[in-house]
């Protein structure tokens, strides 16, 4: 915000003791600084920061366009901060960081909010392995047969393609916290 917008908001009184301008930008008259000219100036730098960062607002909120801070902020607001792994080697010791890459995660931020609505599900399961490995070919098979040819109830085989070996943990985890709370689960990768 301007000198010229501060000075309209304040009350008509300081308003007529804050000396013009002339076109070259300087105050008028013997004393270029008077002490109100000086707090304008002051108050215009002080709302450039909260201005710029209001400016560009939109970018921050999109996952895509997000500073890769933000964009890890981003992930803990959408709840995705349970698949983040830490330099620590503990949640909350050193630098978080996505096993897939942060262009992965940004991903997964983007699609959170339909993720979320049908989570539990088989196709929910199968689109968050997809979107946050950024490989296809996930199955999930529900209430596979066992070893002597009976359904098992409750229970879930997810077949990864064999490119997802290296994100095994992840892999896991999505598992782990996406498949319905009552079932138990495999997880088989394919032969490369």
């Amino acid at each position: 915000m301007d000198r010229a917008r501060i000075a309209r908001l304040l009350p008509e009184t300081y308003q007529a003791a804050i000396p013009p301008e002339n076109p070259s930008g300087v105050p008028d008259g013997a004393n270029p600084k008077k002490p109100l000219a000086a707090v304008l100036e002051v108050m215009e730098v002080l709302q450039a920061p909260a201005e710029n960062a209001l400016a560009t607002l939109d970018s921050h909120i999109d996952p895509m366009r997000a500073p890769p801070s933000f964009a890890l902020m981003l992930a803990r607001w959408l709840d995705l901060d349970r698949y983040l792994d830490w330099t620590g080697g503990r949640p909350g010791e050193g630098a978080p960081r996505y096993a897939a890459g942060l262009g992965r995660l940004r991903l997964l931020c983007l699609e959170a909010a339909e993720l979320a609505r049908w989570r539990g599900t088989r196709r929910t399961l199968e689109r968050i392995l997809t979107v946050g490995t950024g490989l296809s070919g996930f199955t999930v098979e529900e209430n596979p047969p066992g070893p002597k040819g009976v359904a098992s109830s409750f229970h879930l085989r997810v077949v990864a393609p064999a490119a997802a070996r290296p994100l095994a943990d992840l892999v896991r985890r999505i598992v782990d916290e996406e498949r319905p709370a009552y079932t138990t689960y495999d997880i088989e990768f394919l032969p490369a």
